[in-house]
């Protein structure tokens, strides 16, 4: 029993001293985790580069109606058709200036479709912070599941190592025999195993969440396991959330903008076409005279290409093919998103109903048994206060761990929405 006593103590240091991961200091906080994914990632870069490209090609757009002037400056010989036959200097200076009146549709039609594929870069850079929160959020709880799972493990071990010391002595006094020792033994070095990979996975951990939080290297100390209060909301029923998300889903309106501005596109090729209307003002220095050279010209030029080939008919096939492409890909994620909502409203519901009152239920009776098995040891009567311990921290893991489920879920959904749930639905009455 002294023996026994003394594993007790064991598990209980367990518990009290920070295992080597956990060095002492501020502890990160799932808010501060949070803040971390606003700040520069890979992924958040990709989007933004994408963002800044479809901006260029709106500047570009708009650019093809801007004032264009240039100079032009020619130094030349010749000989004049008529006077003496040696060549003569006919160097000119000329400055133009030219600027589109009309060109019936291009610019606006092209300027049009540049918009809308902004809005849909700037949609995707926003789905794209939202899905590093989710990240940052799931490698966070990963961490804390798997510091709660080395806690139990390590009991766990510290329980077989109290067995198989105990055995030790109970085989001198003829108690047991030589192979139920070796057995038990063989079960502290399995628990033994599983305690040191719970440890690595534990580290393996925070460094994942190291590095979606963009800090690689820079893993963290002690994490504060949050309350997740909001994990109580009313859900509301499926058949009411689907337009609402349909309606708000950052990947489906950024879709959508794409069919629009393939739309505009193809218009715009199609106004190739069309006329071109500009004004034009040039002024002109020579050296040699002639009748038919001015110094100064203004006037409006209409050009009406009559023939161009393939020129409109390719890249209208071309941006045609891509339209169905999109429309095809529109009409794929309307689909996968219905799925997923379904997958995430599943989830919640079943978690709130059912899993997580199983979860608290067993915590209670770990708990109970806990108890119970704590005053059988004080009497000595039983020595199962180390298993009764490691079951009661089996529980409490399986019960936080249905918390964090949740609380993923939940932010999935929102995510789904495109927004939270109180933002979309003003009370839960109205929800219903």
């Amino acid at each position: 029993m002294r023996l026994v006593r003394c594993g007790i103590a064991l598990v209980f240091l367990a518990i009290l001293i920070p295992n080597s991961l956990a060095a002492s200091g501020k502890r990160l906080t799932l808010g501060d985790a949070l803040t971390a994914a606003e700040a520069a990632h890979p992924d958040l870069a990709l989007a933004e580069a994408d963002r800044d490209a479809a901006l260029a090609d709106q500047e570009l757009s708009a650019a093809r109606s801007d004032l264009a002037v240039n100079l032009e400056a020619g130094l030349r010989r010749a000989v004049p058709s008529s006077g003496p036959d040696s060549s003569v200097s006919d160097n000119s200076l000329r400055l133009n200036a030219r600027k589109n009146l009309y060109d019936f549709g291009r610019t606006a039609l092209a300027g049009q479709a540049a918009k809308a594929t902004v809005e849909a870069r700037e949609t995707e850079f926003l789905d794209a912070r939202e899905q590093r929160r989710i990240e940052v959020m799931a490698r966070f709880f990963a961490v804390l599941a798997a510091d709660m799972q080395f806690t139990a493990d390590n009991e766990t071990m510290a329980v077989a190592y109290v067995s198989a010391d105990n055995g030790k002595d109970r085989l001198k006094v003829g108690q047991i025999s030589s192979a139920d020792l070796a057995e038990l033994e063989h079960r502290y070095q399995e628990t033994l195993v599983r305690r040191n990979a719970s440890q690595s996975r534990a580290r393996i951990a925070r460094a994942r969440l190291a590095n979606a939080m963009n800090q690689p290297g820079q893993l963290a100390a002690e994490l504060e396991d949050p309350k997740l209060e909001a994990n109580s909301r009313t859900l509301p029923e499926y058949e009411i959330l689907l337009p609402a998300m349909l309606e708000g889903n950052a990947r489906m309106r950024a879709k959508l903008a794409l069919l629009d501005a393939s739309r505009q596109r193809m218009e715009a090729v199609r106004a190739e076409n069309s006329p071109v209307l500009d004004a034009e003002v040039e002024g002109a220095s020579w050296s040699r005279e002639a009748a038919t050279r001015d110094n100064l010209r203004a006037g409006v030029v209409l050009s009406w290409p009559l023939y161009q080939g393939r020129r409109v008919s390719a890249p209208l096939a071309r941006e045609q093919a891509q339209f169905h492409r999109l429309q095809a890909e529109a009409d794929k994620l309307r689909m996968d998103l219905s799925d997923a909502l379904l997958e995430a409203w599943s989830d919640i519901d079943q978690l709130q109903r059912s899993v997580r009152t199983a979860a608290r239920k067993q915590v209670e009776y770990r708990d109970l048994a806990l108890e119970k098995a704590r005053g059988q040891y004080e009497v000595e009567l039983k020595a199962n206060l180390g298993d009764a311990m490691a079951a009661t921290m089996e529980a409490k893991l399986r019960e936080r761990t249905t918390e964090y489920r949740l609380s993923l879920a939940f932010a999935r959904l929102e995510a789904l929405l495109g927004g939270p749930l109180n933002r979309i639905f003003s009370s839960g009455e109205q929800a219903k």
